[in-house]
């Protein structure tokens, strides 16, 4: 079981920078590979970035390329997405989830992730 707390969402000017946290439980969170994903009303959850746990290896959406950096800490549990230039559409709700796929393609598929915090409000104003 692993349970995950996101934090360090808010408000924002667009430009503006936000670094979000995501803190893990459990003593195997070295072998989940993590992702970020955003979810705005009324539509789909969406990928924005992974990290795979065997190797390091990442991946990012299109659309966050560039100005979004994610990285871990295993020693503190704990996986960041680190935000720049941020832009009004970059405004959701942003989860972090825990899978065992360590495959490219599997880390921005939501259907593989096992476990998924309660996510945190990032608002970019223009």
């Amino acid at each position: 079981q692993v349970q995950l707390v996101e934090s360090g969402g808010g408000l924002v000017q667009a430009g503006g920078s936000l670094r979000l946290s995501c803190a893990a439980s459990g003593r195997t969170f070295s072998m989940y590979s993590m992702g970020w994903f955003r979810q705005d009303l009324g539509k789909e959850r969406e990928f924005v970035a992974g990290i795979i746990w065997s190797g390091g290896s990442t991946r990012y959406a299109d659309s966050v390329k560039g100005r979004f950096t994610i990285s871990r800490d295993n020693a503190k549990n704990t996986v960041y997405l680190q935000m720049n230039s941020l832009k009004p559409e970059d405004t959701a709700v942003y989860y972090c989830g825990a899978t065992r796929s360590e495959t490219y393609n599997g880390i921005s598929n939501p259907r593989v992730y096992d476990y998924w915090g309660q996510g945190t409000q990032v608002t970019v104003s223009s």
